[in-house]
């Protein structure tokens, strides 16, 4: 088996509503994502011989990923009153809604499936909220 990895990084601010302690507070992270593709074979002929899949077509897909939640308020969907989204939006603010609570564990999922979609023989993808705090995914059934 073959693997490869490479990172993205973003900052962004979140919170957990309903948690009890401090991330129930609008707080943000400089957020890097890990991502580990996997494969039993290397291309075998072409531009890209030897290469499982060349590093630059997975940093221009994540990186594009990491730049589409940079510098915003990622927020859990009905987790904020209606008032509170249209004044933060009437002030500029760029807010980004999920359809999850933005936990390290749920974006670690959420950019698994993202890049998996693109068709990327994904393995695994960290998301380090921290340099010492970070979950991890990885696809299959439990």
């Amino acid at each position: 088996m073959y693997y490869i990895k490479t990172s993205a990084a973003f900052d962004s601010a979140h919170f957990l509503k309903g948690y009890n302690g401090k991330c129930a507070n609008i707080h943000g992270h400089h957020w890097v994502v890990e991502v580990k593709l996997a494969g039993d074979s290397l291309t075998d002929e072409g531009a890209k011989r030897g290469m499982l899949i060349d590093f630059g077509d997975i940093k221009h897909e994540l990186r594009a990923l990491a730049r589409s939640f940079d510098h915003a308020l990622i927020y859990e969907e009905g987790s904020l009153m209606e008032t509170t989204i249209k004044a933060l939006s009437s002030e500029n603010f760029r807010l980004i809604p999920v359809p999850f609570r933005p936990t390290a564990e749920n974006f670690a999922r959420h950019f698994y499936e993202l890049l998996s979609d693109k068709k990327l023989p994904v393995k695994s993808v960290k998301v380090f909220e921290t340099p010492e705090n970070c979950a991890e995914y990885e696809g299959g059934e439990l």
